[in-house]
């Protein structure tokens, strides 16, 4: 008998916050250094040492709170986490239990899914956002296994969701969203290549009406948004095929692994009381005022939907070029700038979106690794728009430009590519082209109109691109009699 059920998801979305030092000690932080060269006495937790908060951690982690809706504990303190694995040395985490410092928020999420379609607008609810160290990371060879203690201590924020969310497709905009406001508060870059953004998915299926949740399974070793899509789709087809055929789930942490899109049993889950938190005996409570909040308060940024809203408001830009625009923080700063130096916002909107992403995806390198300063970007918009050059070259220019990071007025120079709209240099191109195509001459001259653009094109070639197509069309209909 086949049993329709709810799909039950809930979000642990682990964020390393951006800052010089770690949470509790000043070794700097950083990414692709020599395993095990940057660590302490506190970080890889030798006896007696005493551990320092980072001030710009918890404000950072407030922000962020703040950013998310939720409410600002008044009094917080940090636990102490048992743990059991090597990536921890002093066998514990320093964490927090029962008062964390935000809780209560919720994220908008709407607009279009990972698979395309529309989703309906929701809130997801956020239970809580606290703040802890990272722990080392494990490297695993065929002959054997390390750790590297880099990144243990590392300040690393919990975003822990309510069981909100009901399809792999709200999953991805819940992430999509939450990555911008954390990017846009520059509370974390959110690059989950480096693991700066890590996701634990907690997915459980029941009954259709059933209040009673099922048995929830945790996902790990998730490093995509895409691979959490495609796990929780995994996922849910697992469940089902289990409950359907009579089985029992018991609840346990599954690895995901993404090249063969299976997931596989990692441990049987452990339980809140496993770890045995207590209050840490080495820190002090921390208390906020309300003047505290209201002073972080001023500090939160424009965040991406009002600034698309202001995108379309202040520069004509259509809602889709607007999100796509302000999608990642700073391809929305990389507009703000170039916009300020053009004179046509719309169209240097066009050419990030058509031209400029697609080049970046091609190298897979990132908006802030483009060699393409916004002005020199906004300054070809210009030279178009100004008849400098013609479109066609201009796309010749930005792959010059793409590639060396030179300005497009010096390429320009270079190759002699300014656009030509002098008549009299057009005209004996024209009379080449229409001396060199007796064919279609007739056929333009039987009344297909459409020809026109056949010989547009060979003048544009006999001039290298560089006539000013609508001169040269004016000066073909003149010849041809129309």
């Amino acid at each position: 008998m086949e049993y329709d059920y709810d799909i039950v998801i809930g979000l642990e979305v682990h964020v390393q916050i951006k800052t010089k030092s770690k949470m509790f000690c000043s070794c700097p932080i950083g990414f692709g250094e020599e395993p095990n060269t940057s660590i302490c006495p506190v970080c890889t937790g030798y006896p007696g040492v005493m551990p320092v908060p980072n001030h710009e951690a918890i404000k950072k982690t407030i922000i962020a709170g703040l950013m998310c809706n939720c409410k600002i504990s008044e009094f917080s303190k940090f636990d102490r986490k048992s743990y059991f694995y090597p990536d921890m040395p002093k066998n514990y985490q320093i964490s927090q239990y029962d008062l964390p410092f935000c809780k209560q928020g919720k994220i908008h999420i709407f607009g279009k899914s990972f698979s395309g379609k529309m989703l309906e607008e929701k809130y997801v609810t956020i239970t809580r956002i606290h703040l802890e160290e990272d722990v080392a990371k494990s490297i695993h060879y065929p002959a054997f296994s390390g750790i590297d203690y880099n990144r243990a201590g590392v300040p690393l924020m919990e975003v822990v969701s309510e069981p909100d969310i009901s399809s792999a497709d709200e999953a991805y905009a819940y992430l999509t969203t939450l990555k911008q406001i954390m990017q846009y508060g520059d509370i974390s870059d959110c690059d989950m290549e480096k693991g700066q953004m890590r996701c634990d998915v907690n997915i459980s299926l029941k009954p259709s009406g059933q209040k009673e949740f099922g048995t929830k399974i945790e996902l790990k070793n998730l490093n995509s948004f895409r691979a959490v899509h495609r796990a929780i789709s995994s996922e849910i087809e697992r469940q089902k095929d289990i409950l359907l055929s009579g089985g029992e789930l018991q609840q346990e942490t599954r690895g995901w692994n993404d090249d063969r899109g299976t997931s596989y049993l990692m441990r049987v889950k452990e339980s809140a009381h496993d770890y045995r938190y207590f209050p840490e005996p080495d820190l002090t409570p921390i208390c906020f005022f309300k003047e505290d909040i209201e002073n972080l308060k001023k500090e939160i940024p424009e965040l991406p939907k009002t600034k698309a809203k202001r995108f379309v408001a202040d520069y004509g830009l259509t809602e889709y070029d607007a999100e796509v625009i302000t999608s990642e923080k700073a391809l929305a700063d990389y507009f703000d700038i170039g916009v300020k130096k053009t004179s046509t916002p719309k169209i240097l909107a066009n050419w990030i979106i058509s031209e400029l992403l697609r080049e970046l995806a091609h190298a897979s390198i990132s908006i802030s690794e483009v060699k393409i300063t916004p002005e020199n970007m906004a300054k070809l918009v210009e030279m178009i728009n100004s008849k400098t050059i013609s479109g066609k070259i201009g796309k010749t220019i930005f792959a010059e430009m793409f590639a060396t990071g030179k300005s497009p007025d010096e390429i320009v120079k270079e190759k002699g590519l300014v656009q030509v709209s002098d008549e009299s240099e057009i005209e004996g191109f024209v009379i080449k082209a229409i001396q060199e195509n007796p064919i279609q001459i007739e056929q333009y001259k039987s009344g297909k109109t459409a020809v026109l653009q056949y010989f547009v094109g060979q003048v544009m070639k006999l001039s290298k691109g560089k006539a000013n197509p609508q001169v040269v069309q004016k000066l073909l209909k003149s010849k041809l009699g129309s």
